[in-house]
C-alpha cells in the first residue's frame, strides 16, 4: 500500500522524491520532509503555515489561509504555527457523536427568542468541551506541538490558539470575533482543552445568531483552530490596522490603532488606543492622537495548568499612558507591512499585529478583507444633516456618517437582551462580540470606551447603526428612556437632547459632469477632510489656518514662544495641515496664511498682552503686515516651520501658499523675502495673494509679477470697494458682491492677471449664495471657484450649464457679420464684455457701452459685439420716439 501511495505522490508537482533515510521513502512538500506514512496521513488534521494559502480556506478557514498566505507569498514577519484542518473538526464531531446532539437541538430554533437562544447555545458548548478528544487527533495535535518546541528550542511555548472558520473573513460577510480567542496557552493539556474550546466557541449564542442572518448552514461552516507562537506584546504592544480611514473609506492612509499589553483590549473596546494616520504616497505620519490606555492584558506568571487563567489585567503606569505605546519608526514599519498586503490581496485590508517586548520585533498575526467599505457604492453619497439643533450632552468619536435618534436603554450586560427594544439607543460600556444580537436591534449606540478600531466600531459600521464611542460617562450621563439624537454627521460625535429633525440627501456622482473650470472647496476644521476628499472637486481653493490655531491651539503664538512651547503651535499646523493636503494629493490645496484680525488674536489665550487695541481691526494690523512685524514675524516663523514639514515630511508638493490681505508691492516683496529667509519659499511651491483690496485690481499686473496667482475674496473685496463694514447690521443691505463695481474688479483682475499667464479663483462666499454669480464668474473665464463642500456639487452642475453656454456662442458661425478686420476671437471677446455690462447695467445704449467697456472699445467694436448677442437672440432692441435705442439683455 505505502508503493501505491508513493507512486501517486511521485506523480504530483507538489511533491519530489529525496534521499532515502533508513530505507524508508521519503517526500518534499513545500519545504517539509514527511517521511512515513502515517505522518503524511496526520498532514490532513494538521498543516503548518508554510504548507497553506489563499486558496485553502475550506480546509484551513479564512483566518489560517490568510496566515499562510502571508508568510509565503508576502515579505510581512509572521510568527510560526500551524493549522488543525476542517478534516480533523469534522473527524471530532463525528467520532463523538456530537452532530444528533447539535441537530436535535438546533431544530427549530428562534433565534428571536433570546432566552431559548441562550440555552440551546450552553448546551451545544457544553456537549463539546465535555467530549474526550479522539486519540488518533490528540496524538497529531501533540506531535505538532512537540515540533513546534523543537524549532523554537523552548519546553512547553506559550501559543495563541485562535479560532478559524471556513466561512470567515470572506469578503462581504466579516465572521470577525464570532469565534473565540485564546492567548498564552502552554503545556500540552491546555492545548487541547483550548482546541475543544475554539470548537465549541463555534455554537456561541452571536455566533448562531450570526450564522442564521448571513443564511450559512450551521454545519456547512466548520473550524480550524490556528496554533501560533506568543508575540510578546504583553511587555510590549498590539493592535489593529487598516489599509484606510475605516469610517469615511478614504484610501489613501493606513489607520493604525495600539496599546499596551494583548491586543484583546484594543479589539474589545476597553482601552481608548493611541492612533496613527500614515500617508500611503510616503509613510508620512499625517497625525498621531495618544489615548488613555489606562490598562493592559498581561501573561499570568501564576497560572496553573487547566485553570483558564493564562492572563491577568493590569494597570499602565501615568508615564507610559502620556506616550505613544510604538515609535514613529515602528508605525511606519507597520504602515509598509499594510501596503504590502494590501498590494497581494489587491483590496483593503484588516490587519492585527503586534510589537514583541523581548525582541522589539513588529510582526503581523492576523488579516482579512475589509467588509464595511468595500460593499459601499462608490458612486452614492449620502449627506446626513440635522436641520436643527438642541443641547449637547456627550461628545466621542463618530462612527459612520449616519444621524440616528431614540429613546436610551442603559444596559451593563448583554444578558439584558430581553429588556432591550427594536429602535432603540444602546447605551454601555463597551461591546463585545456577545452584544451583537442586541446591536442589530438598536437605532444608534452609545458606549463608554473603545477607539476606533474596537468591536463596538467594526459592527456598527457593518450594520450601518451610528454610533459615538469613548464619551467616557455615557452610562452615568443618560437615562432610561430618555430621548436623544446621536449625530455621526461630523468626525465628533454628538449627543443631541430629545430627538431633533434631521434629513438625508443622496448624490449620485456618476451624474455629475466633468468641467474646464476647476470646482474647489473651502475647508476649515481638518476632522472633515477624509469624508469631503470624496467628492468630485479639484481640491481646496481656501483653507483656513485660523481654524486650527483656534480649535487645536486655543493660545497666542507669541504666548507660546514666550513659554518655550514653539512646537505645539508648528505640530498643530503641520499636523492639521498635513491632514488637508494628503486628503486631495496630488490636488492642489491652496493654504491662507494666518489672517486673524488683532480683535481676534487678543481673544486667545495669552491674547491681550501682545496685541494693540484697534478700532477699528478689519483694515488694521492683519494679513501681510504681520508677517514682516518686528514682534510678530517670529510666529509667522513658525508658520512657515510648519508648511515646510508638510511638504518635507508628507511630500505634499500640492500645497500653494496664499498670503492675505496685501496692501501693496512692497508689502508683497518683503513678505516674499521673509518665506525664502524662513525656508518655506524655496523655489518648489508657488505663492497666491489673496484679491481682496482695490490696490490689488488697480495694480493686478505689478502683483503678478510678485505672486504666481490670484484668489478673490468677496467679501473684503465688496467691504472695501463700497466702503461697507461687512459686520454691520446696519449696513447689511448695501454689502452685495453682486454691485457692478465689484464684479468690474473681478473682471478686470482676470483679464489682467490672464494677459501676464497668471492663476485666478475666488474663494469667497458669491459663487454660492448668489443665482447667477458662478456664471458671471465662468463667462469671464475664471480658472477655479472655491465653495463650502455642502454646496459643491449643485456648484459644479451650474459650472457645467454655464460652460455650455458660453462654449455654444464661441462655436456659433459668424460668417454674415461684418467684422471689419476683426477676429472673431476679438468680437466674441467683446460680445462677452457688453454682455456683462448690460447683465449690470440693465438698458444701455451703445453710447454708454462704449463707456462702460474696459479697453478702448470702439464703436465698430461695440457694433459688432451687439451683432453677435442679437445673432445669438440674447439682447432685445428697443427704439424710442425720440430715435434713441437702447439694449438689454433678453
Amino acid at each position: 500500500m505505502i508503493k501505491e501511495i508513493f507512486k501517486c505522490l511521485k506523480k504530483s508537482s507538489n511533491f519530489q522524491l529525496s534521499p532515502d533515510r533508513d530505507n524508508v521513502p521519503p517526500f518534499y512538500n513545500n519545504g517539509r520532509f514527511i517521511w512515513r506514512l502515517e505522518e503524511f496521513s496526520g498532514m490532513k488534521n494538521v498543516l503548518w503555515f508554510e504548507d497553506i494559502n489563499s486558496d485553502d480556506t475550506a480546509k484551513v478557514g479564512g483566518k489560517s489561509a490568510n496566515l499562510g498566505e502571508l508568510r509565503n507569498e508576502t515579505e510581512v514577519p509572521v510568527l510560526p504555527g500551524f493549522a488543525t484542518t476542517a478534516d480533523a473538526y469534522d473527524k471530532f464531531i463525528h467520532d463523538t457523536d456530537l452532530r444528533d446532539k447539535i441537530e436535535t437541538l438546533i431544530d427549530g430554533l428562534d433565534i428571536d427568542d433570546v432566552n431559548s437562544l441562550q440555552r440551546v447555545g450552553k448546551q451545544i458548548r457544553a456537549h463539546i468541551k465535555e467530549a474526550d478528544m479522539p486519540e488518533d487527533l490528540r496524538k497529531d495535535f501533540v506531535k505538532q506541538y512537540e515540533e513546534l518546541e523543537e524549532r523554537l528550542g523552548v519546553e512547553n511555548p506559550e501559543v495563541a490558539v485562535r479560532s478559524s472558520a471556513t466561512a470567515e473573513d470572506l469578503p462581504g460577510a466579516s465572521f470577525a470575533g464570532q469565534q473565540e480567542t485564546y492567548l498564552n496557552v502552554s503545556g500540552k493539556q491546555d492545548l487541547i482543552k483550548r482546541i475543544k474550546d475554539c470548537y465549541a466557541s463555534l455554537f456561541t449564542n452571536r455566533a448562531i445568531s450570526y450564522r442564521e442572518d448571513k443564511d450559512f448552514s450551521h454545519f456547512d461552516v466548520k473550524l480550524s483552530a490556528v496554533v501560533q507562537k506568543m508575540g510578546r506584546s504583553d511587555i510590549g504592544a498590539a493592535g489593529v490596522m487598516f489599509t484606510l480611514d475605516p469610517d469615511s473609506g478614504f484610501d489613501n492612509v493606513v489607520t493604525i490603532n495600539g496599546s499596551y499589553g494583548l491586543g484583546e483590549y484594543v479589539v474589545l473596546g476597553e482601552v481608548n488606543p493611541d492612533e496613527f494616520t500614515v500617508f500611503k504616497e510616503n509613510l508620512g505620519i499625517i497625525e498621531k492622537e495618544v489615548g488613555d490606555k489606562e490598562k493592559k492584558l498581561v501573561r499570568n506568571e501564576d497560572h496553573e495548568s487547566g485553570d483558564g487563567q493564562e492572563n491577568i489585567e493590569k494597570k499602565v503606569p501615568q508615564s507610559d499612558r502620556e506616550k505613544f505605546c510604538i515609535t514613529d519608526n515602528q508605525v511606519k514599519e507597520l504602515a509598509k507591512y499594510a501596503l504590502r498586503i494590501e498590494e497581494h490581496y489587491g483590496k483593503p485590508m484588516d490587519i492585527e499585529w503586534v510589537l514583541d517586548g523581548q525582541t522589539n520585533e513588529l510582526y503581523i498575526v492576523q488579516a482579512r478583507p475589509e467588509t464595511v467599505q468595500a460593499e459601499k457604492d462608490e458612486n452614492v453619497i449620502k449627506d446626513y444633516k440635522l436641520e436643527e439643533e438642541s443641547e449637547v450632552l456627550l461628545e466621542g468619536s463618530a462612527i459612520g456618517s449616519k444621524i440616528g435618534s431614540g429613546k436610551a436603554h442603559v444596559l451593563s450586560s448583554p444578558k439584558q437582551i430581553d429588556q432591550f427594544e427594536e429602535g432603540e439607543v444602546l447605551v454601555t460600556d463597551m461591546t463585545d462580540p456577545d452584544w451583537e444580537p442586541i446591536m442589530k436591534k438598536a437605532g444608534a449606540i452609545i458606549t463608554n470606551k473603545g477607539g476606533r478600531t474596537s468591536h463596538a466600531a467594526i459592527v456598527s459600521r457593518e450594520l450601518g447603526v451610528p454610533a459615538v464611542i469613548g464619551t467616557e460617562n455615557a452610562t452615568s450621563q443618560l437615562s432610561d428612556g430618555q430621548e436623544v439624537t446621536v449625530d455621526c454627521s461630523s468626525s465628533t460625535g454628538r449627543i443631541w437632547d430629545g430627538e431633533i429633525e434631521f434629513n438625508v440627501e443622496e448624490h449620485h456622482l456618476d451624474e455629475i459632469p466633468d468641467t474646464d473650470t476647476d470646482v474647489q472647496v473651502n475647508i476649515g476644521e481638518p476632522s472633515e477632510v477624509f469624508h469631503v476628499a470624496q467628492l468630485p472637486v479639484e481640491g481646496v481653493g481656501l483653507a483656513r489656518e485660523e481654524f486650527i490655531i483656534s480649535s487645536h491651539v486655543g493660545e497666542h503664538p507669541l504666548h507660546l514662544i514666550e513659554e518655550g512651547r514653539d512646537d505645539e503651535y508648528v505640530q498643530a499646523l503641520r499636523d492639521g495641515l498635513g491632514k488637508i493636503g494628503a486628503a486631495f494629493y496630488p490636488d492642489q490645496v491652496v493654504v491662507r496664511l494666518s489672517d486673524f484680525k488683532s480683535d481676534e488674536y487678543a481673544q486667545l489665550e495669552g491674547g491681550e498682552d501682545y496685541e494693540p487695541d484697534e478700532a477699528n481691526p478689519m483694515i488694521g494690523f492683519r494679513g501681510a503686515s504681520r508677517y514682516y512685524d518686528e514682534v510678530f514675524q517670529k510666529a509667522f516663523e513658525l508658520e512657515c516651520e510648519a508648511l515646510r514639514r508638510c511638504i518635507d515630511e508628507l511630500g505634499l508638493d500640492n500645497i500653494t501658499v496664499m498670503v492675505p490681505f496685501c496692501r501693496t508691492i512692497d508689502e508683497g516683496k518683503k513678505v516674499r523675502a521673509k518665506m525664502k529667509e524662513y525656508g518655506l519659499d524655496e523655489g518648489d511651491i508657488d505663492v497666491y495673494v489673496m484679491a481682496e483690496i482695490p490696490s490689488n485690481i488697480i495694480r493686478a499686473e505689478e502683483f503678478a509679477e510678485v505672486f504666481d496667482g490670484f484668489s478673490v475674496g468677496t467679501n473684503d473685496l465688496t467691504q472695501l470697494t463700497l466702503g461697507v463694514d461687512r459686520n454691520s447690521d446696519k449696513m447689511k443691505e448695501v454689502f452685495d458682491e453682486r454691485d457692478p463695481a465689484v464684479k468690474e474688479s473681478v473682471r478686470k483682475l482676470i483679464r489682467k492677471a490672464h494677459k501676464k499667464d497668471r492663476h485666478v479663483g475666488i474663494c469667497g462666499d458669491a459663487p454660492s449664495t448668489h443665482e447667477g454669480y458662478a456664471e458671471f464668474l465662468v463667462e469671464n473665464n475664471i480658472d477655479a471657484i472655491s465653495v463650502s463642500p455642502d454646496v459643491a456639487l449643485e456648484t459644479i452642475l451650474k459650472v457645467a450649464d454655464a460652460e455650455e453656454g458660453r462654449d455654444s456662442v464661441e462655436n456659433s458661425d459668424f460668417s454674415d457679420v461684418n467684422i471689419a478686420g476683426l477676429t472673431p476671437d476679438d468680437v466674441g471677446n467683446a460680445a462677452g464684455e457688453v454682455y456683462n455690462i448690460l447683465n449690470d447695467q440693465g438698458k444701455a445704449t451703445a453710447k454708454k457701452l462704449k463707456s462702460h467697456a474696459d479697453d478702448a472699445m470702439d464703436s465698430e467694436t461695440v457694433n459688432q459685439a451687439l451683432g453677435w448677442l442679437a445673432k445669438e437672440g440674447k439682447i432685445e432692441v428697443e427704439v424710442k420716439k425720440d430715435g434713441e435705442t437702447k439694449y438689454q439683455l433678453d
